[in-house]
């Protein structure tokens, strides 16, 4: 058994210790040890030194969890759970017979972190008789926090808001291990398999800016989930069925016909669906054809499915260029076809449980906490997409064994996903207790007016043509700069490149996804701000300061074994805060999906290390001769860990950087 599943069982176990005991505390006269008729004095003392040892055990259990997971070197230590758990303790400890208090930990304003339980305790307490004012519950509590290794020390502020100071000591370790360890995630419990549906474009179609949002978003979030263990199956639900492949493989027949024995040099596949588009709409005889290639073709002859799969796999290569341009890997085609005998078996299946509703011809199925109800066959006996979504996440839980479902579709699916999941758990397929089920909605990209982003004539924009100007806008930024005379080509192709899609995804994940957002290159491309641009560059700078001091990455990580980072100066302390907070942001992007969190730090590690290199020499330099004088190893040290952190999360968000720019 791996290190990270041994500690995670004792960990586990010591927890289920801990509940235990704090039962047992709460059985010893529910925590009033004052002496009544019926108690003689000797048994309340009795009664209050069993409570003294029930609750240093607790303490110790802690404590001992803690140290487990220390142990480990497979994740980082997440400092705000840390203090949840001390303050845990503390507000149990004080007041035991307060059913769920709330442990509310967040960083501070004026402190290194804030605890804010003391207002909603006082309000509880209110509730059950006792009266208690904030600031006095918040005294309270501080006089019960455990002796621990992180806490420095604590005030109280205002109406009873606690702030917390961290020790340095117990930072600076934490800095070492990014170097010695590696930049690890925060521990997640029970790693899970994940369904992760995402980009989704339609056969025969170009990729355009709509699929934009929902590759970027995916992509990130897998590699966001895998990172801290998860095990993810990307699937791309492609439109790959339907009636348009009749016009499609009518209109092939055609122009290519012998198909068959030569495959067609279709080039241009959007170009190829207006031409069949224009004759199905205009021809009649040809339209005729169209529905009969239909039926041929769910009939399944094999010359139609051989036509059919043409099409598909002209399409299949186009989208794979743009999935390898924006860095997305191991995506799994899963087309709409794939679930037609799966869809027929859901509809039996849904007839026979009686959940099917007969309405002007239509079979639907009604759910609780569904506005709307699912049409699961039409009037004509034909399937929809309702059916088909069915189908898709019955096969996800029972065949995938999904435990964890994820959909990244835009906003405005909003309604049909809520009828989806209701549908789906009123069938049986899941239970929302034990498997996690959600929408990860997003807005539209809008043009500069404000609108739905078109080109001049009004057109969709393609993806591939949004790439390649992205590309243009980058050189010309890169060559404005003059640096097309210090770099290599392939260093500047790659700069390119960097700049480029990187901004393009960075533009698209550092607003909150469920609204809208103006893409605008030159907002993008500026290199002042919360951009892409500005952090790449931060990043570059940073890597230049070890490598001009002609010092290694592997000197350094050899280093941090024996050379203690020291946390003296306040801006060091400041950055170290900041990238010791890493875990912590990882955890809550695993609540609720929203990347922009993860751009939000990223931002917050560039400018805080801009404020410690204006204060806090690392390298010292003769000013006339540029002979290097000194060099602060600890402060390199803070540097490369500072590095290390951008770099993983550049990874997460599927950027690139580059080490000269």
């Amino acid at each position: 058994m791996a290190d990270i599943e041994i500690y995670a069982k004792r960990a586990s176990e010591q927890e289920a210790e801990i509940k235990r005991l704090k039962l047992e505390i709460e059985k010893l006269k529910n925590g009033d040890f004052s002496v009544s008729e019926n108690k003689a004095p000797e048994e309340t003392e009795k009664l209050q030194l069993e409570n003294q040892k029930l609750k240093y055990r607790i303490e110790h259990l802690l404590k001992s969890i803690s140290d487990e997971q220390a142990k480990s070197k497979s994740y980082m230590t997440n400092l705000q759970e840390c203090l949840v758990r001390i303050f845990c303790t503390a507000i149990h400890n004080a007041y035991p017979q307060l059913q769920n208090p709330p442990v509310a930990i967040t960083p501070g304003k004026n402190g290194d972190y804030q605890c804010n339980s003391a207002m909603a305790m006082s309000g509880m307490l209110k509730a059950v008789g006792v009266k208690s004012a904030p600031r006095d519950v918040a005294q309270e509590i501080v006089k019960e926090i455990p002796t621990n290794d992180i806490i420095e020390k604590m005030d109280i502020a205002g109406p009873g808001f606690i702030n917390i100071y961290i020790k340095r000591s117990f930072v600076a370790p934490l800095i070492s291990d990014i170097l010695t360890d590696g930049v690890k995630p925060p521990p997640v419990g029970i790693k899970k398999r994940i369904c992760l549906d995402m980009s989704s474009p339609n056969i025969a179609k170009e990729m355009h800016v709509g699929h934009l949002r929902s590759t970027i978003i995916g992509e990130g979030l897998s590699r966001l989930l895998e990172f801290v263990g998860h095990k993810v199956s990307k699937i791309n639900h492609l439109g790959d069925w339907g009636t348009q492949f009749g016009m499609l493989i009518a209109h092939l027949q055609d122009k290519f016909p012998n198909y068959l024995n030569e495959s067609p040099p279709v080039k241009d596949l959007q170009a190829f669906y207006k031409e069949s588009k224009k004759r199905f709409d205009e021809d009649a005889d040809f339209k005729k054809r169209a529905y009969e290639s239909v039926v041929k073709l769910q009939s399944k002859e094999p010359d139609f499915i051989k036509a059919w799969t043409m099409i598909c796999d002209i399409s299949k290569h186009e989208f794979n260029k743009i999935y390898a341009r924006l860095s997305v890997k191991n995506l799994v085609p899963r087309g709409e076809s794939f679930y037609q005998e799966r869809m027929q078996s859901v509809v039996a299946e849904l007839e026979e449980k009686g959940m099917l509703e007969e309405d002007e011809g239509r079979k639907v199925m009604f759910a609780p906490g569904a506005p709307i109800p699912l049409t699961i066959v039409k009037s004509d006996g034909g399937f929809t997409y309702d059916t088909s979504d069915m189908a898709t996440i019955k096969h996800r839980l029972f065949e995938e064994l999904g435990e964890w479902l994820i959909y990244v579709v835009d906003a405005g699916q909003g309604v049909h996903f809520d009828c989806l999941f209701a549908c789906a758990k009123k069938a049986g397929y899941y239970d929302a207790r034990n498997t996690r089920a959600e929408h990860v909605a997003f807005g539209v990209v809008l043009g500069e007016d404000k609108k739905k982003f078109k080109t001049r004539s009004g057109d969709t924009v393609r993806l591939a043509d949004l790439l390649d100007e992205g590309i243009k806008r980058s050189r010309e930024k890169l060559v404005e700069r003059g640096r097309d005379k210090v770099l290599t080509a392939e260093e500047m192709k790659a700069a390119e490149e960097a700049i480029a899609y990187g901004c393009i995804k960075y533009a698209d994940l550092s607003h909150n996804r469920v609204n809208d957002y103006v893409f605008s290159f030159d907002k993008m491309l500026d290199d002042k701000g919360n951009t892409a641009v500005y952090l790449l560059y931060a990043y570059t700078r940073i890597k230049s300061i070890a490598r001009l001091a002609n010092v290694s990455v592997k000197v350094l990580k050899t280093a941090a074994k024996t050379t203690p980072v020291v946390l003296e100066h306040e801006k060091e302390w400041k950055l170290a805060k900041c990238l010791a907070r890493f875990p912590e942001v990882i955890s809550k992007i695993l609540d609720d999906l929203f990347l922009h969190s993860l751009c939000d730090f990223l931002y917050e590690i560039a400018t805080t290390f801009t404020e410690f290199y204006d204060n806090c020499y690392c390298v010292e330099k003769d000013r006339q001769t540029g002979k290097i004088i000194k060099i602060n190893t600890s402060r390199l040290l803070l540097c490369e860990a500072t590095a290390a952190v951008m770099a993983k999360g550049f990874d997460i968000l599927s950027i690139q950087p580059v080490h000269k720019m």
